[in-house]
Order: structure tokens, then sequence, then C-alpha cells
């Protein structure tokens, strides 16, 4: 198998796990901010708090935030800003956290399986 190949699976392996991994640390960023976020103060947090995980994703972090937003797990509101278009802005909803109790609960579990299971027996 060429690099070219390998690079190949590794990407599709990473963004297969990336889908629903944003939804998680969204939740989770939301969860603990003091006051309500719009899309590009998450993407600066997740860049800064990630190594780069999620770098260049920053697009892909809006139909997520969208996705929760009518799924009711974060509420938003747009606001005019001095600077430029108007911004959205998103909170976490109650739903949103006890929701975020669940995948955070989840994640840990699947993520203690996989370390397991990579360390072998």
């Amino acid at each position: 198998m060429t690099e070219i190949e390998t690079e190949a699976h590794v990407w599709k392996f990473h963004k297969e796990l990336s889908a629903g991994i944003v939804s998680l640390v969204l939740l989770a960023v939301l969860a603990n901010a003091k006051k309500p976020m719009y899309g590009y103060q998450i993407a600066r947090q997740l860049d800064e708090t990630g190594e780069g995980v999620l770098s260049g994703k920053q697009s892909a972090l809006y139909p997520v935030l969208r996705n929760l937003d009518a799924a009711g797990l974060l509420a938003s509101e747009v606001e005019p800003s001095v600077a430029g278009p108007p911004r959205r802005y998103y909170r976490i909803t109650p739903l949103g956290r006890r929701v975020l109790g669940d995948w955070g609960y989840a994640w840990t579990t699947t993520r203690d399986f996989v370390d397991a299971v990579l360390e072998g027996p």
C-alpha cells in the first residue's frame, strides 16, 4: 500500500470518527461557557483546546450547530454586530445538558473499550 493510499484511509477514518465527536464537543464547549457564544468564538476555542484536531473544519461546525439547535439541544438568537454582519449566538438548553451527560458516558465507555482492545491482552 502506498503512502497516498494510507493517507486516504486515515482521512476517511478521521472524517467518520469526527462526525459524532463534533456534536459532543460543541455541546461541551457551550455547557462550560459563561455566556452564549457565536460560531467563530466556538471554533477559536476548539482550535486552542484541541491542538489542531479540528483545525480547518470551521465551516463544518455551522451545520452541526444548526442541527443541534433544530433538535432543541441548543438555543440561538441573532444579534447585530458593530464590526460586520449579525451574529448567531448559541447556548445549551436543559435538554442539551442532559443529552451531553448521556453522550459523555457513551464516549467514555466507547473510548475505554477501544483503548482496551488496542492495548491487547
